[in-house]
């Protein structure tokens, strides 16, 4: 297998992650949890996996990857709107085991998680990279957790704030207060897991250090570090 073909497979490897993730906190973002004295959408529980492709990928592919994934993942979850805007509008047969009132229940809540997380979505990306690179290029390449965690820590609570306010509080799903309650703990639950998923991060580097090989991984850090650093947006 040649360098390329290992480089090629670690991106497509990252952005599948990254995409399935994020399509599939749309679809079941709409149920509302109580996890010990939090009280959140479960969407939050794929969230994680996307914080760490996000910051791989900005690690070994930069800024331009990031972008990239983002723009078509954003394409996505609007195809999903769009897919399940007119599923919602084709009534449903009388055997069918979900009825029309359920699938409207359930996927038409989804269509405002959607809108509001496309809206969360492209902002805390922006965000996301900037505030990474920033923590990076401070740093000098060193202290990976900082720039990692730093990175969604702060990206997270714009996306925490934005897609709960447009998903619940804009449509009158909830109120002021349990609107604030939710956005707060949605974040508290992200900023604990971003923590508690440092060393994951440090295992999946060495993972693709290893599968890449160090002087070709460090190659792709550096040129990442380059270009990024040359068009931070």
């Amino acid at each position: 297998m040649t360098i390329k073909n290992r480089r090629d497979i670690v991106f497509i490897l990252l952005s599948g992650i990254f995409i399935t993730n994020a399509i599939l906190a749309e679809l079941i973002g709409g149920k509302l949890i109580q996890l010990g004295p939090f009280a959140m959408s479960i969407g939050v529980i794929p969230w994680p996996v996307v914080f760490l492709a996000t910051d791989l990928i900005n690690e070994y592919f930069g800024v331009q990857g990031v972008k990239r994934l983002t723009l078509l993942t954003i394409g996505l979850i609007a195809y999903c709107f769009i897919i399940l805007f007119l599923a919602i509008q084709i009534p449903a047969t009388g055997f069918s085991p979900v009825d029309d009132a359920t699938f409207q229940k359930v996927f038409g809540q989804s269509l405002w998680i959607i809108v509001g997380s496309i809206t969360a979505f492209a902002l805390s990306q922006m965000i996301d990279v900037f505030t990474f690179w920033f923590f990076r290029a401070r740093t000098g390449g060193k202290y990976l957790w900082l720039r990692a965690t730093g990175s969604t820590m702060v990206s997270q609570l714009i996306d925490s704030i934005v897609i709960i306010g447009i998903a619940f509080w804009l449509p009158g799903k909830v109120k002021t207060s349990e609107f604030l309650q939710v956005a707060f703990s949605n974040y508290s639950y992200k900023f604990l897991i971003a923590v508690g998923m440092t060393p994951l991060i440090y295992l999946l580097h060495a993972l693709i250090d290893r599968f890449l090989g160090k002087e070709e991984s460090q190659r792709l850090i550096q040129e990442a570090a380059r270009v990024s650093e040359k068009h931070p947006y």
